[in-house]
């Protein structure tokens, strides 16, 4: 599969663009992945996965920032009190990303590009659906649930292998839901998954001659990741000044918008 790209993208409008991707992300309190992957194919030309592998790289840095941020709000001992639910998820998401990864190596550009598009779709519908879910009793109990959680964690690391994300626009809806963690513990919980999940999907992209496109391009990618925290940041201090009524539907049709231009994408 070819994974060319333009050369020498645009550093400094790699680090703007990421600043921009984290702020949208930090509004909502995600990472801002999934913005970024439609930026990386539509904006800098990168094939479809090229875009994914880089996109993946960047969101473990994001992630990886985020965690000790994030322990001082809630702290490690919470976490490690839910392991189980943890586990749980981790069980089906690891073979999920691995598995994921591989069909993104295997699959033509312009099947990639329409299964990104379809994504996309999705995750703008999650947005505006599941966003503001809160905690409560969960959904099931005992073997149930078990299973419930191994088979959502396999879907959600599937799509975070195919679009180079963390997941957490899936996995915060599925620990609310699910386990009726709280919506706070839920976003710590989401990256005690995301990561190691991520680490899986790294591992099988880096088999394949296609994550030479990292190498090539870690100038770009340490700008955009750079960016990408501090506009995290700064979205994150800017929490609630935009309604959410009005800020998520805004970020669904940017999102809407992204899947026809990526759908369309040659």
């Amino acid at each position: 599969m070819e994974t060319s790209t333009t050369n020498q993208p645009n550093k400094a409008a790699a680090f703007g663009f990421g600043a921009l991707i984290g702020a949208l992300g930090g509004l909502i309190g995600l990472g801002g992945a999934e913005f970024r992957l439609p930026i990386l194919i539509g904006w800098f030309n990168f094939a479809p996965l090229a875009a994914i592998i880089l996109n993946k790289a960047m969101s473990l840095v994001v992630v990886a920032s985020a965690l000790p941020s994030r322990a001082a709000t809630i702290p490690l001992s919470a976490i490690a009190d839910n392991w189980l639910v943890v586990v749980n998820l981790l069980a089906g998401s690891l073979i999920g990303a691995w598995f994921g990864a591989g069909w993104a190596i295997q699959l033509k550009s312009q099947t990639l590009y329409r299964i990104i598009a379809g994504l996309l779709v999705l995750i703008a519908l999650i947005l505006l659906l599941g966003h503001n879910v809160t905690g409560g009793a969960a959904l099931l109990h005992g073997p149930l649930q078990v299973v419930a959680g191994i088979v959502a964690g396999f879907f959600i690391g599937v799509v975070a292998a195919l679009m180079g994300v963390a997941g957490g626009e899936l996995l915060i809806p599925t620990l609310v839901l699910l386990f009726g963690a709280d919506i706070k513990l839920a976003g710590s919980l989401s990256l005690a998954v995301s990561l190691p999940t991520m680490l899986v999907g790294f591992a099988r992209y880096s088999q394949d001659r296609s994550f030479s496109i990292l190498g090539a391009n870690l100038g770009f990618v340490a700008f955009m990741a750079l960016g990408s925290i501090a506009g995290s940041f700064i979205g994150g201090r800017l929490l609630g000044l935009i309604p959410s009524h009005v800020l998520l539907p805004l970020l669904a049709v940017i999102l809407l918008l992204s899947a026809v231009k990526v759908w369309k994408h040659r």
